[in-house]
């Protein structure tokens, strides 16, 4: 392939890249078929349309690779916590979700295009060692982030040995424990950020009951001063940086 072709093509390759941990480490046997195709010598267009192709499972890159998914859940409950389940719209809140997961992932994306992009692009690796050199860093990171007792669960529903030894892990047992271990993250998170507005509504509850305003919704009161709340502490940016510093801990 000329390298105008390849440039041409860059933001599939990165998608391509992507994939590497699919391909190196499952053993689904129509994936091993795609794999040993894309060691072959198509011709420029097939190649680039395989390519291209392959971009329609960066949703699931997306969610089961990176960050997002803690991001996205932790955010969520918080526009719940806030009593605003509408504002800010999904779309606003997958944006920023998507920038975060832009900017926590960077290291890991930074060591691909290094490692494996810039080489193949340059014409000093083909795309079979290109995909191979990302495939460390992406698996570092989902193994950093993954608690122990849950790969154990996954294995043991999967009614697999052990690993022992991290290059044992299967790649659909990695998946999976790592999805989980970021829901639980989450939820641990959107706790911590529960309570103070938790106890808001307590408070604005019992000072309503005790002057005898029954008829009054509790929520009228509690969301202004729970807002006001979140102002004060600049409340977007603070969860922000939790959100990231939780994965640079």
């Amino acid at each position: 392939m000329e390298r105008r072709d390849r440039r041409l093509i860059l933001p599939a390759l990165g998608a391509l890249l992507l994939m590497l941990p699919v391909w190196a480490m499952a053993a689904d046997p129509a994936t091993e078929a795609l794999a040993s195709a894309s060691r072959q010598d198509f011709a420029p267009a097939l190649r680039t349309f395989v390519i291209l192709s392959l971009l329609s499972f960066i949703p699931v890159l997306l969610i089961g690779m990176t960050s997002f998914t803690r991001i996205i859940v932790v955010l969520a409950l918080l526009r719940h916590a806030l009593g605003i389940p509408q504002t800010p719209p999904n779309s606003v809140l997958i944006t920023l979700a998507l920038f975060l997961t832009l900017f926590s992932m960077g290291p890991v994306l930074g060591n691909v295009h290094q490692q494996s992009l810039v080489p193949y692009l340059a014409d000093d690796i083909s795309a079979t060692e290109a995909v191979a050199r990302a495939r460390d860093p992406i698996r570092d990171f989902m193994i950093r982030q993954t608690r122990e007792s849950d790969l154990l669960a996954v294995v043991e529903m999967a009614r697999e040995p052990a690993p022992k030894r991290l290059d044992d892990i299967k790649f659909t047992h990695l998946a999976a424990a790592f999805l989980l271990s970021e829901l639980k993250t989450a939820f641990q998170i959107g706790f911590v950020i529960f309570l103070p507005f938790l106890l808001i509504d307590l408070v604005v509850s019992a000072v309503l009951m005790a002057l005898g305003m029954i008829m009054l919704p509790p929520t009228t009161i509690s969301l202004p001063l729970k807002l006001l709340l979140f102002i004060l502490i600049d409340g977007w940016v603070l969860v922000s940086r939790t959100l990231l510093g939780s994965f640079w801990s």
